[in-house]
């Protein structure tokens, strides 16, 4: 090991290996019999992509570091690069085969309740006239078959595409080989008639057909997909006096298909001389090739949740869930007027996403509003939020856009936006060479009768309509000044490159988010040194950075009680004597994606209390622009302590981080499921909030028509006294 590699190694863990953990109980949920059928195989479907992602870019970043003259060793384990791809591939196999066991379950339990994936061999004989008919018709013209040989030179093959490989002989019986590109414009799938669903992936409708396609004796066949390096070094060659930053992206984003490959995987059976044949072509190692018996790419499992007659929906996916409207809101009267009348806190996805949305219409049209600043990481590719954003800068506000155009697979869709946006009338900006921006803040200005005030909001996910009814979340609307003035002072930073503001309130990263966590932690430490009672509770999705780690550690020494929630990977080992023993770690893999982060110090009367948009990462505290927001409603500080205190709580979508590394269930009995409970009392609140209504509304109704008997009761008794004269004047007037 080198000489001046100084780290206590005895409490950490490598990021790569836990990501893996993480992804393994991604994997679990399909294993939960309470989770219904057809939620099994998404769960299947989300490991085998996060998988997808994980070759792209994590093990892309590790080769190219790899081929560094000298490399660095991982703080967490001492390991080189090259070490860390041999533990990696070495985890693969077992993998594959978990994620072919949990799919070859599910589908069995699919098929015994009415889904059937199936194979050309099963179907019927008029199932097969309309399945040839489909490949005939529509499938076979856009096929581009290439057979291997000295006129037909081995082709580029896509990145993350489907390819079927044949091997085929001919009369003489000379040996070829073959290969087809899946076109990205055929459907994945193919529907047949019948009761139920029942479908066949399109690859293997052309797999059956292959020797109507080359005309050759079909020896064997398999599907492929060549997985590339994905992680671009987007600025490296960045002129930034020649060209404008996103034309340079478009260029750029083009190379990302063309990288060096990292994987390959098989379904099916080929000759080893096949194999090896792809290897050598594809520069890979016999570790990096995996055999899969499931399916190598399932994003059509998505497609299935449309299909679903309704007793089927019943009994194979979750109950319907649609995010409540927050009840301390009133939807007929201006957002903005209830936020100045006090703080809101919005919690996705149990809450709607609705109130901000409707901040923004507002604001786009209120006459008071001066300006609209925002920072965008991911948008939806149809986006109320850009929407109105587009229309405040119509009406003539000040709209200033910092759009991330680096946010890795997001990258086309924020190129998109920015252009739409700037057409509108929007200011959009870049942000800065090598920091991504990654902070969720919006600041509405207003002036009114010669007073500027701020509406703020702060959260912990992407301005995204679709996500916010898949992610857990927060997100804080405020009109506190001074959170404003703060808010305010970034966006003049941002404008003018300034990473280093001083900030009264927020903590802003790269400069001062660590350095005040770090002094958050020490405030602990003291108070556990005095003897007083010392806690710090952290709800985040990953933690890699070394010195927060270390500075966990020495207050675990100190007796500082630490709870985290860590949803996927985290490089610290709890329970280690006289390291880590005191800290608790647990993780939630659920229905929803577990994503905000809070960071709770002290307890007693007056904790402090921060959402972010930053993990406890290397990256997010020292190479991005990140912000934590302080909590000072005391109601809203209690909501945020009550939610963190409830998913520690949790012992039914929950595991426990073990010392070793591993992760085990929290109980044999569970009852409390958090994002269970969020549902139901966000349900029963709305209900609640319906009925209260009701009852008032009914209240007014009886007043009224008392108000309206006594009346009528008074006119009657007053027509009765009138004379003859007087009725017909009455009746002249009602005329």
């Amino acid at each position: 090991m080198d000489k001046n590699f100084n780290y206590d190694l005895s409490y950490t863990q490598n990021r790569e290996l836990s990501w893996l953990e993480f992804n393994i109980r991604v994997l679990n949920e399909a294993h939960d019999p309470e989770v219904p059928s057809l939620e099994k195989l998404k769960f299947i479907s989300i490991f085998t992509s996060n998988l997808d992602e994980f070759f792209m870019v994590r093990v892309g970043s590790l080769f190219d570091l790899s081929k560094l003259k000298k490399e660095r060793l991982d703080d967490k384990t001492g390991m080189t690069y090259t070490e860390q791809l041999s533990e990696i591939f070495k985890k693969m196999p077992e993998l594959y085969r978990r994620k072919d066991q949990a799919y070859s379950d599910v589908e069995s339990q699919l098929r015994f309740q009415g889904i059937s994936n199936l194979k050309y061999e099963e179907l019927t004989k008029e199932e097969k006239k309309i399945v040839d008919l489909y490949f005939d018709k529509s499938i076979l013209p856009i096929l581009s078959p290439l057979v291997l040989d000295s006129h037909h030179p081995f082709p580029h093959l896509s990145n993350n595409t489907l390819i079927i490989v044949a091997n085929m002989k001919d009369d003489t019986n000379q040996a070829f080989t073959g290969l087809i590109q899946m076109p990205v414009i055929l459907e994945e799938l193919f529907y047949l008639p019948g009761t139920g669903v029942r479908y066949i992936l399109t690859a293997e409708i052309i797999r059956a057909r292959l020797s109507d396609i080359f005309n050759f004796k079909i020896i064997d066949n398999a599907i492929i997909s060549v997985t590339r390096n994905a992680d671009l070094n987007l600025e490296e060659d960045f002129d930034d006096n020649d060209e404008d930053f996103r034309l340079y992206m478009k260029k750029a984003l083009k190379k990302r298909s063309r990288l060096e490959p990292v994987r390959l995987e098989i379904n099916g059976k080929l000759q080893k001389n096949t194999v090896e044949y792809l290897k050598s072509r594809l520069n890979l190692k016999s570790e990096q090739i995996y055999y899969s018996e499931s399916p190598l790419k399932m994003d059509y499992v998505f497609s299935l949740f449309g299909k679903l007659p309704l007793p089927l929906e019943k009994t194979t996916t979750y109950k319907p869930y649609t995010p409540v409207y927050p009840v301390d809101l009133n939807p007929s009267k201006s957002i903005i007027n209830q936020v100045v009348e006090k703080d809101r806190l919005l919690f996705f996805p149990f809450e709607s996403i609705d109130p901000f949305l409707s901040l923004l219409k507002e604001a786009s049209n209120d006459p008071y509003v001066i300006s609209i600043k925002i920072t965008i990481y991911r948008l939806a590719s149809i986006s109320k939020v850009a929407e109105y954003l587009a229309h405040a800068a119509e009406n003539g506000k000040e709209v200033v856009v910092i759009m991330e155009l680096r946010a890795r697979f997001d990258e086309d869709n924020n190129i998109n936006w920015s252009e739409r946006l700037e057409q509108a009338g929007c200011t959009v900006i870049y942000g800065f060479e090598d920091y991504k921006i990654h902070s969720k803040i919006c600041l509405i200005t207003r002036h009114k009768d010669g007073v500027i005030s701020y509406i703020s909001q702060f959260g912990t996910g992407n301005y995204n309509e679709k996500t916010a009814k898949q992610y857990t979340d927060l997100s804080l609307i405020t009109s506190d000044y001074n959170l404003g003035m703060d808010a305010q002072t970034f966006f003049r930073n941002m404008m003018v490159s300034n990473l280093d503001g001083q900030y009264n309130h927020l903590l802003v990263a790269p400069y001062s988010l660590k350095p005040n966590l770090v002094h958050l932690i020490d405030e602990q430490i003291a108070l556990a040194k005095s003897g007083e009672n010392a806690l710090i509770k952290i709800k985040c999705n990953s933690v890699t950075e070394r010195d927060i780690i270390d500075k966990l550690s020495e207050a675990s020494n100190a007796g500082v009680k630490i709870y985290m929630n860590v949803r996927g990977i985290c490089c610290i080992l709890p329970g280690i004597p006289g390291k880590t023993e005191n800290i608790h770690i647990t993780s939630i893999v659920g229905r929803y994606l577990e994503h905000p982060r809070i960071y709770i110090f002290g307890e007693g009367e007056n904790p402090k209390v921060y959402i972010s948009s930053a993990d406890l990462m290397t990256r997010n505290l020292t190479r991005r622009v990140e912000i934590a927001c302080p909590i000072y409603d005391p109601i809203i500080k209690s909501k945020v302590i009550d939610i963190v205190d409830l998913l520690l709580t949790d012992d039914k979508k929950s595991s426990v981080l073990k010392p070793d590394g591993s992760y085990v269930k929290v109980s044999d009995e569970p009852s409390i499921s958090s994002q269970d409970y969020f549902m139901d009392l966000a349900v029963k609140s709305s209900k609640k909030k319906q009925d209260t209504q009701k009852v008032q509304k009914t209240k007014r109704t009886v007043t009224s028509e008392k108000i309206i008997v006594n009346k009528e009761e008074i006119v009657t008794d007053a027509i009765s006294k009138m004379s003859l004269f007087e009725k017909f004047k009455l009746l002249f007037l009602k005329k």
